[in-house]
């Protein structure tokens, strides 16, 4: 490239030497980048609570509070009880609307973020997102009705996209590769944080009339934008995204500040040699066009070749639906609308809240499961689980748990489906909740990551979407509605089975290797034989680099680009 400065880089042929020793300040900084998820959380937490507290309702619907209509009668009345079930709750549509038009906003802002990622990179991305939430989470708090809450949370959630696509980029991108798994796993164990937190402040409002009881918790948001983006601004840039913009300079100084080693290290100089040729393999094999080509690259080779980038392309967007579709969003979006159905629980708020501190304190379990087990073997065997907890849910939930004038719900049944669906949620929540996002941040390569991880946590909101529009229609106690309530286990238990038989047949083990032997292992073995596939060599080696060293031009910076900067 004329007018590059030129960077001398050799490479090894050790295959415990691609990458470097990992002090205690970069695992701070990888660490960091998972407070992403507290957004993806807090947000799925506040709004199950919201849509079943009375001041919301009441604004929602005009109708009058149960103990101002029937003074004098308490809430275990069955005119109570019928009259919260029939009149006095949100209607179905407007349910689904608030609901799931933040995951629509977030399914397109996950889909542009890849292509801002690789433009403005990884970390600049992360903090736009914030910038874009913050707007929307101004018009939610300031709404009173409905069309203001909508564009809302329609804007709101294009920032999350940006945020929840980028931070497992940004993090799968600079992790050791020893501890990525967990470290990744982190990122879903902030998500449970959120989720708690968001229940936390819903018990603590849900008794206000006013508008404070929904504006809190909204507000309480912009306290994670501002945490996340200037705690982003003072951390390194990915040092891949500069391998892949052409400033190998740029990237040896953002490697050694992740790694904590010096810029002309032998450690560094390996690593990025490893990363360099690899992306110099990636692009001689699919090579760049124009931007729809680049797109299009996306989709390239055959379905049947575990390597090719459409088989890694739909094996992230199955893998990001079938997390969705095991209805853990169902239990955390519509919890308390769906405890208060039950008829035999006075305090359903109390039971949302459990059931998201039994979510956060399963999840850290997963840190040390990822790294051990393996993240094949651990989504083969939760997704098995689910299937026994769900059905047992359904099952009981069918035979002794339902509450009508004629056949009132058995509180002990009760008591067992609540305990079933516990054991559920940590069933997930050690499984397909963290090793879903840790896999689509290991299976693509570099030519393709941003796109490939952007379109992965599309389809994961995607089916969000789909779940906030139908569930209502699916559970409610209303007119023209399924009203399947605790059957609908028996459709999210079924749906795991298909998530057993996918993990099982299509999904590989990437535990202890690096991004680069990732791809390597893909092209050399199946998914049923990955976990026996050990590394034997480097990319460098094969590109000669460890005998003659390699000299690429650093592209400098424009004008244009000091100016935008």
């Amino acid at each position: 490239m004329p007018g590059g400065a030129v960077t001398t880089v050799t490479g090894t042929t050790d295959v415990n030497r691609v990458e470097a020793p990992v002090t205690v300040r970069a695992y701070l900084i990888v660490a960091f980048a998972a407070f992403g998820g507290i957004f993806f959380g807090y947000d799925t937490g506040w709004m199950g609570g919201v849509l079943g507290m009375d001041y919301f309702i009441k604004q929602y619907t005009n109708q009058e509070y149960p103990d101002v209509k029937f003074p004098g009668l308490s809430k275990d009345d069955q005119i109570v009880k019928d009259y919260r079930k029939s009149t006095f709750v949100v209607a179905q549509w407007q349910q689904s609307l608030v609901t799931s038009i933040l995951s629509a906003g977030t399914f397109f802002g996950a889909i542009i973020a890849g292509d801002v990622a690789d433009f403005i990179g990884r970390r600049v991305t992360i903090i736009l997102g914030c910038g874009i939430f913050c707007i929307g989470g101004i018009l939610q708090t300031a709404s009173t009705g409905l069309a203001v809450m909508v564009v809302g949370r329609l804007i709101a959630g294009f920032g999350v996209g940006f945020i929840s696509a980028i931070v497992i980029l940004y993090m799968s991108e600079i992790a050791p590769k020893k501890v990525r798994g967990a470290i990744v796993a982190g990122y879903q164990f902030c998500i449970t944080i959120g989720i708690l937190l968001a229940n936390c402040v819903v018990y603590g409002t849900q008794s206000r009339r006013d508008t404070g009881s929904y504006r809190i918790p909204i507000a309480i948001q912009f306290l994670w934008a501002l945490i996340l983006g200037i705690g982003l601004a003072l951390l390194p840039e990915s040092p891949r995204f500069w391998v892949k913009k052409g400033k190998l300079d740029k990237a040896a100084t953002a490697l050694a500040r992740v790694r904590g080693q010096p810029a002309d290290s032998d450690y560094i100089q390996d690593e990025l040699a490893e990363i360099i040729a690899n992306h110099e393999y990636e692009m001689s094999i699919v090579p760049q066009t124009s931007y729809l080509g680049s797109w299009k690259a996306c989709f390239t080779g055959k379905i049947s070749s575990p390597s090719s980038n459409l088989r890694r392309t739909v094996l992230g967007i199955v893998m990001q639906m079938m997390q969705q579709l095991t209805g853990i969003n169902f239990i955390f979006y519509f919890g308390t609308v769906f405890f208060q159905q039950l008829g035999t629980i006075s305090d359903p708020f109390m039971i949302s809240l459990v059931t998201t501190l039994v979510n956060v304190l399963t999840t850290p379990f997963s840190f040390v499961m990822v790294e051990k087990i393996g993240r094949r073997t651990i989504l083969i065997w939760g997704a098995a689980a689910m299937v026994i907890m769900q059905f047992i849910v359904a099952i009981i939930g069918t035979t002794a748990g339902r509450d009508t004038p004629d056949h009132p719900a058995n509180p002990n049944a009760t008591r067992a489906m609540i305990a079933f669906i516990c054991l559920n949620i940590a069933s997930f929540a050690t499984t397909w909740g963290p090793a879903a996002w840790i896999v689509i941040g290991e299976i693509f390569p570099l030519t393709i990551r941003s796109r490939g991880v952007g379109l992965s946590t599309a389809s994961n909101w995607f089916w969000n979407c789909i779940i906030g529009v139908i569930t209502p229609y699916l559970v409610a106690d209303q007119p023209n509605s399924a009203k399947l309530g605790s059957n609908v286990f028996f459709m999210w238990g079924g749906l795991c089975c298909i998530s057993f038989l996918f993990a099982y047949f299509f999904v590989p083990e990437t535990k202890g290797l690096t991004l680069e032997q990732v791809d390597k292992m893909l092209e050399e073995t199946t998914p049923r034989t990955s976990r026996k596939w050990k590394p034997h060599s480097t990319f460098a080696a094969d590109l000669n680099l460890a005998e003659k060293p390699l000299e690429l031009p650093v592209a400098q910076e424009t004008q244009e680009t000091k100016t935008a900067a």
